[in-house]
């Protein structure tokens, strides 16, 4: 793994788009800091004039904040050992918190308002830009405390975000990554190349992979536990705090989404179960296996297919694939590759995975990567430009206040891309090794993003479900809940070997609780999206750029209307399911 000094400019993001230096995000933050002062507003909130203030100001703040976040985060994320960007991630902490502690009297004093007053200012036309907010406000009414008790809650933000950020250390910093040994030199693991180690032909490899890389997480487990645990218990005080009848009835009205969402996509992904079970007994018979491990799920059955290329050729191949999107979002690509959005490489002590982040008051999206040469990381690029594009287009088309998008909506442009650039690979293909590759990489994406984000939104459903009920949980009970899900995820033709009980451990998505689920919603919806778009349909591509240029204007279900997905009923359900057996169906016939 290389260091940070070694990587070249055109593959860094630049950080220097925000603050040109440290000692000018000082002079930033200072300023900022003499701002938050919101004590003349309290009490005066009916007042229209006074409202209007207060939410400017709000707004105003939040944009310089934003970029005084961002950039803490970021110089963060490149090395997580530096002390020095973890202590502005500290101080930008302590910040947002004394701005909740002095905002923290408006959501109270505003429900307190009569809802005819509430209703009065959301048809003002000088609240057009708060009209949603607002809207948000009437909903939450029997959700809002006291002014005194919203106080307390605010200074406890810090304390609430804690398991995520210690988990956050465990994970990257100081997680002891094991050596294995493949192609007889010995090679320390990465959480990047842990991923690239399980897709190798050699079947030792991928077991020694497999077996020390979870050995590491087991013998950090009761560490672990006590996070999450701690994690689900804060969910639990602030669903009873709240009033709500279950922390998912929380998790989902603080995004304003219909409850029926997730028990549709419960059913449809159970009764789908078969078709996972089907593609699995083909994987295992392609790839001559007389028993199939967990090790073995992620190796491509189709020898030499995998699409090994450079960085360079992995983006041009994305933008050809992207093309249906028109002219105008292939040139945003290329300004995305060529000024600086993008951080290409894996470095030591650099955050794992991927990301892209954006907020009004940036000069433009960033997105993280740790480009590895396999097919995965090239459909990683489509995901994570779908979503600095989508962020691109809501913040240039919306005010500040609607322009954050939920984050129920926040996967379904980067799926939209894989989804897109997977039509494109399969069109193109003639050989017939790379079409039943391509057919396998759809299928184990819906499988990835609709089953597997399913089965963790289940896991993390029944434990919280079982917290509720005042059972403790435990490293063992959690462990036990993950290994009976697996196994009725995969099936008789895949052995839930005993090491995989421990994969919860180390899914950083659980700090953020029931968001994992949004991922199969979001690949449900891009499905429809992507079908509409690639055949060409009349209005399909119009139709999207209003969904992508609508921001967090209206509940996000109703913004997914607009590009025609409608997930208070099953047919976009029933329409992934069907397009996953389609191309099982395919993929059967050419491996007959």
């Amino acid at each position: 793994m290389i260091e940070r000094k070694d990587v070249a400019p055109e593959r860094r993001w630049r950080t220097e788009d925000l603050f040109a230096s440290q000692e000018d995000w000082a002079r930033s933050y200072k300023e900022v800091e003499s701002k938050l002062d919101f004590s003349e507003f309290e009490g005066k909130l009916g007042d229209p004039e006074m409202l209007l203030a207060c939410l400017k100001k709000s707004n105003d703040l939040s944009v310089e904040l934003n970029r005084l976040g961002i950039y803490a985060f970021l110089k963060h994320d490149e090395d997580t050992r530096d002390a020095k960007y973890t202590a502005l991630m500290s101080r930008m902490d302590a910040l947002e918190m004394k701005l909740s502690g002095n905002t923290a009297f408006m959501l109270p004093e505003l429900t307190a308002l009569p809802e005819k007053k509430l209703k009065a200012f959301i048809g003002d036309e000088r609240f057009k830009d708060y009209d949603y907010t607002l809207k948000g406000i009437l909903r939450q009414k029997p959700h809002v405390l006291s002014k005194e008790t919203e106080a307390v809650l605010s200074q406890g933000a810090r304390v609430f975000d804690s398991p995520r950020q210690i988990f956050t250390m465990i994970d990257n910093a100081d997680f002891p990554f094991p050596t294995v040994k493949a192609d007889g030199k010995p090679q320390k693991l990465s959480h990047g190349t842990y991923g690239l180690m399980l897709r190798l032909p050699d079947r030792r490899v991928r077991r020694k992979a497999f077996e020390a890389y979870y050995d590491a997480y087991i013998g950090l487990i009761h560490t672990i536990s006590a996070t999450y645990i701690a994690s689900v218990d804060k969910d639990v005080f602030l669903t009873r705090a709240r009033k709500y009848d279950s922390c998912l009835s929380r998790a989902l009205e603080s995004e304003d989404v219909d409850p029926k969402v997730y028990r549709n996509l419960l059913d449809a992904v159970h009764g789908g179960l078969p078709l996972l079970h089907r593609y699995y007994t083909v994987r295992k018979k392609m790839l001559g296996l007389k028993t199939m491990h967990m090790y073995d799920a992620y190796v491509s059955p189709v020898k030499d297919a995998e699409i090994k290329v450079d960085y360079e050729e992995a983006f041009r191949i994305v933008k050809k694939g992207l093309a249906p999107l028109g002219e105008r979002y292939g040139e945003l690509l290329q300004e995305a590759h060529d000024n600086g959005w993008i951080d290409v490489e894996e470095t030591v002590g650099k955050r794992s995975g991927a990301y892209s982040i954006s907020a009004c008051g940036c000069p433009h999206p960033y997105v993280l990567l740790n480009y590895q040469p396999c097919t995965s990381d090239v459909f990683t690029i489509a995901h994570e430009l779908g979503h600095a594009m989508h962020s691109y287009h809501s913040q240039k088309a919306q005010p500040v206040e609607k322009a954050d998008y939920r984050i129920f909506v926040a996967e379904v442009a980067s799926t939209v891309n894989e989804v897109l650039l997977l039509k494109h690979l399969l069109n193109t293909a003639t050989d017939k090794s790379l079409r039943q590759y391509l057919l396998s990489y759809y299928l184990d994406m819906l499988k990835g993003t609709l089953f597997r984000q399913t089965q963790f939104a289940e896991f993390e459903f029944l434990a919280h479900e079982k917290a509720e009920r005042g059972e403790p949980l435990t490293s063992d009970n959690l462990c036990e809940i993950y290994l009976d899900l697996n196994r009725r995820y995969y099936g008789k033709a895949v052995v839930s070997d005993p090491r995989i009980a421990y994969e919860w451990a180390r899914i950083p998505h659980f700090y953020r609780s029931f968001y994992v689920y949004k991922y199969a919603t979001g690949i449900t919806s891009a499905v429809s999206i992507a079908e509409r778009i690639f055949s060409g349909e009349e209005g399909a591509l119009e139709d999207y750029f209003r969904f992508l240029s609508s921001g967090g204007s209206d509940s996000p279900v109703e913004l997914l209307k607009l590009a025609g997905v409608d997930l208070t009923r099953r047919d976009a359900f029933d329409r992934c399911m069907k397009s996953f057996e389609e191309a099982l169906r395919q993929f059967e016939e050419l491996n007959a």
